[in-house]
């Protein structure tokens, strides 16, 4: 991702920024259908919503991520790149296109949030210092859920998946700004005590989410532009693991992962303001694109949240221009796995 315009979490934390600090279903806009090559499924055009940030002076970009809709229907967006002061994570209200401060502080480059199921606690991921952090609902209370080496090594967290239980499941994308295949999956017991290690040698494992069924987990590897699939053994332990997806990106790289209520994969990329979407077999079912010059000063899009029991998914797109929300019509119905990351 360095040779990108936009600099990757690999590049920041070289140069330092990082420690310095990785509701509805109203109809959309036409899905027009295109001639395109076998497999290139059909284009969703996104609509935007609004724009939430524009460049920081002090860490010269703007990243968002997240998203996730807590239960009043608000939905909760990280900035990576947001300095100590400025919103870090921050809660936006689409009815009337606004958003305000949740959370901020002088440490933590937040790459990932979601509630979980078992504390009902907002989960952060501190790319850069390797902690995993938690908030009440209302962003208070922040505690370190979880911190230090697991087998060894710290990890460089990215996103998170929780199982059934409120287990937590992490891609560890350490080896990224070594170009070296040493990231790997990580489960944490719900109460923080237990970490270990599923799954290892990954290319900068980026986007994780179980399949609808909760039979495994999808894990996108930035570095190789791939998904792999890791079918778990009902006990918490990978049963198998293979290649399942090889995403043509051309100069863009899978980042996070969403999963809806048929199984289809939603497919994030950095690099690219886009994402492409997979059915469970790895058919590619459709591009959802950012229409002509709108897209232009965007170069990522970097994660969605589909609306509970909705088919509205909004996703996080940043670049020069700032950092946006994008709106466009899902295939199918939002779960836990389209619902933060």
């Amino acid at each position: 991702m360095r040779r990108l315009p936009i600099r990757s979490l690999a590049g920041l934390a070289a140069l330092g920024v990082l420690a310095l600090t990785g509701c509805g279903t109203e109809t959309g806009g036409p899905a027009v259908d295109r001639a395109a090559a076998p497999g290139a499924g059909r284009e969703i055009r996104a609509q935007k919503v609004l724009r939430l940030t524009t460049v920081h002076e002090e860490t010269g970009m703007t990243l968002l991520e997240g998203p996730v809709f807590d239960e009043d229907g608000g939905l909760i967006v990280v900035d990576v790149t947001a300095p100590a002061g400025e919103p870090k994570v921050m809660r936006v209200d689409i009815g009337k296109k606004t958003s305000r401060q949740v959370h901020t502080d002088d440490r933590g480059a937040y790459t990932s949030a979601q509630f979980s199921p078992y504390d009902g606690r907002l989960y952060l991921t501190d790319f850069s210092h390797g902690d995993i952090v938690s908030l009440a609902p209302d962003g208070g209370d922040p505690r370190i859920f979880h911190s230090g080496e697991v087998d060894g090594a710290r990890m460089n967290p990215d996103d998170i998946a929780f199982d059934e239980e409120g287990h937590l499941y992490v891609s560890d994308s350490r080896g990224l700004s070594e170009g070296e295949a040493k990231g790997r999956v990580v489960r944490i017991d719900r109460d923080g005590r237990n970490a270990t290690v599923l799954a290892d040698e990954l290319a900068a494992p980026n986007g994780i989410s179980f399949d609808a069924d909760y039979r495994g987990l999808w894990i996108s590897e930035l570095t190789q532009n791939r998904v792999s699939y890791l079918l778990l053994d009902g006990r918490g332990q990978v049963a198998s693991r293979h290649t399942a997806i090889r995403v043509d990106g051309g100069i863009a790289q899978t980042d996070s992962i969403a999963v809806d209520a048929d199984g289809n994969l939603y497919q994030a990329l950095h690099g690219r303001p886009a994402m492409t979407v997979y059915d469970r077999h790895g058919e590619r079912l459709a591009t959802v694109e950012i229409p002509g010059r709108a897209a232009e000063g965007l170069e990522s899009a970097t994660n969605v949240a589909i609306t509970p029991g909705g088919t509205r998914a909004y996703m996080t797109v940043s670049g020069p221009a700032g950092g946006y929300l994008y709106a466009f019509d899902a295939l199918a119905e939002g779960i836990r796995q389209s619902n933060g990351g």
